[in-house]
């Protein structure tokens, strides 16, 4: 009997990718956007949950405005922790594994070495404070959880730094990027795999999932021009140059010690990942 697996945020570009993949290896796949389910409407999480029975709940779904957040924090909270509450509930209630979308955003940055599993948090604006209470939902009120923290993504659905770049490479001779952010690129389609690799098992827990490696985002600029042939003149500048509502972290490199630790599967180089996306 193939497993049923019950996706929130199906509409992201996380979302799409792991509804993609999951139907692709077989699972009677339920994926679901906001127009379907509204996460923060508890009574209506727990009636499709509780109908459907799922084996397991991907749970994508989140405010991920991380500027905008900074203006509305009652919306990020509301989403990003008391909808996650409302989905961890009901998925407990079933006996589903879920798995929660984190970010390295629950980090301040000030670290001078990769941030593993259990390295203390501390989120320096409200969209990473709301998805640290998120986690918190999770690990207080579900039994059988994997809290997947990721960063930097990017793939074939959505919006994101890759697609950016390529449009203002064709629009512009010079641009200036961000070179004082260091971060993990991460390419959906690997982190659709390592989670699809994590809810075989038992194995729950806190994970850090990127692409292996690190880069500031005008290294990654500079690679996806150079990958790509697009010729553009990429100038350094610093987060000051470009001053934005919510603070970033200025260095959220991963550690990604649970995988090691568990033996799933080593994430591919960010370079690596950055090729096959860009050639596919």
């Amino acid at each position: 009997m193939s497993q049923k697996v019950l996706i929130t945020g199906a509409n992201g570009q996380l979302g799409k990718e792991l509804v993609e993949l999951f139907t692709e290896k077989g699972f009677e796949v339920y994926g679901f956007g906001r127009d379907k389910m509204d996460i923060t409407n508890q009574a209506q999480v727990q009636e499709i949950i509780s109908t459907l029975k799922p084996n397991i709940v991907l749970h994508s779904a989140a405010h991920t405005q991380v500027d905008l957040a900074e203006s509305e924090p009652d919306q990020a909270f509301l989403i990003n922790a008391y909808g996650t509450r409302n989905v961890a509930v009901a998925a407990e209630a079933v006996g589903a594994k879920l798995v929660y979308v984190s970010t390295d955003y629950v980090f301040d940055g000030t670290n001078d070495e990769p941030y593993n599993e259990f390295s203390p948090t501390s989120p320096l604006g409200v969209y990473g404070k709301s998805k640290l209470a998120g986690e918190q939902f999770v690990r207080d009120l579900h039994s059988k959880f994997f809290i997947v923290r990721t960063s930097w993504v990017y793939g074939k659905h959505g919006a994101n730094f890759v697609k950016t770049m390529l449009k203002l490479g064709k629009e512009r001779k010079e641009l200036s990027v961000v070179a004082d952010q260091i971060g993990c690129p991460t390419y959906t389609l690997d982190l659709a795999h390592a989670i699809l690799e994590l809810v075989d098992t038992q194995k729950y827990g806190v994970y850090h999932i990127s692409n292996s490696g690190s880069c500031s985002w005008y290294e990654f600029a500079k690679e996806i021009f150079n990958i790509s042939g697009i010729t553009v003149q990429v100038n350094p500048c610093t987060t000051a140059d470009f001053p934005r509502p919510a603070a970033r972290p200025s260095y959220s490199v991963f550690a990604h010690t649970a995988i090691y630790l568990n033996n799933f599967t080593k994430m591919r180089s960010w370079e690596d990942a950055l090729v096959d996306f860009l050639k596919n």
